[in-house]
């Protein structure tokens, strides 16, 4: 596979095990810059473990991640911080620190990351904050707000250091059909005002409809992607009968619910 110059993540016959056991194999696709890449399959099928390893908390056992070329597990801790300050996670339950105000969230990476003075760290937390409908909410703390709120706050966190790349678990898990809505109007926005590429992981038909460009299945069964393209695309020909039925299944058995159950979760490190 050649690297296309517009490519902001290539896989390269990536292969995921825990251990001796395969969940994953033959992986090899590329993210565009500016795209909605959606990861989709059902429950347990490695969904959450591939954005694991897109974000350097699992590495490769084999084949390898290029980050603008870069082998993102191969990079020695100058090059890999500099990719991690270039990217931003909005984790599946939010992982907001319970202690810490929203702002103070929303700082976290800012001070970890840049030596901007402590009033210009602030004025850049309550910006993104305003940026995801948060204004006037720097005070609150998590357990004040609804769970759309801690999602859109975890949101300005990930966008605190203005990421070319942003990662989305599961954004719909835990939402009704209403505010899960929005939060896809939102990337949608994210993406068309600031060109920011974005890979969700999901399996919610609803959203993956409305928000992807292009999107990868991965087969439970073969433990390896079976489709790459427009999921509209890939519904209308599909190329085998697993990702016709997950296309196609109805909302009650693994649609948009305000549950949002999963099998696969990603935790923070």
């Amino acid at each position: 596979m050649v690297m296309n110059p517009t490519a902001a993540l290539e896989v390269k016959e990536l292969l995921m095990a825990y251990g001796g056991r395969v969940v994953m194999q033959d992986l090899s696709f590329q993210v565009q810059r500016g795209e909605i890449f959606v990861i989709m399959g059902g429950s347990g099928g490695g969904k959450s473990t591939l954005l694991k390893h897109l974000i350097g908390l699992k590495k490769p056992a084999g084949g390898a991640i290029l980050f603008d070329g870069n082998d993102f597990g191969k990079a020695d801790e100058q090059t890999r911080r500099g990719m991690l300050r270039r990217m931003g996670v909005l984790y599946q339950n939010g992982a907001l620190w319970s202690g810490l105000t929203l702002a103070e969230n929303v700082a976290l990476p800012i001070e970890e990351y840049t030596e901007l003075a402590p009033d210009a760290i602030a004025e850049v937390a309550s910006l993104k904050l305003a940026l995801v409908g948060l204004r006037g909410f720097e005070s609150y703390y998590p357990v004040e707000i609804s769970g759309g709120m801690r999602k859109r706050a975890a949101l300005a966190r990930a966008l605190a250091l203005d990421p070319e790349v942003l990662f989305f678990d599961e954004p719909s898990s835990g939402l009704d059909p209403i505010t899960a809505s929005r939060l896809d109007d939102l990337i949608l926005q994210l993406r068309d005002s600031f060109g920011t590429t974005i890979v969700v992981v999901s399996h919610d038909l609803d959203s993956i409809y409305k928000i992807a460009d292009r999107a990868v299945f991965l087969d439970i069964e073969k433990k390896t992607m079976t489709a790459l393209g427009n999921p509209a695309d890939l519904r209308d020909n599909p190329p085998s009968e697993e990702v016709h039925r997950f296309l196609t299944r109805s909302g009650d058995i693994e649609g948009r619910s305000v549950s949002g159950h999963t099998q696969e979760r990603i935790s923070v490190p």
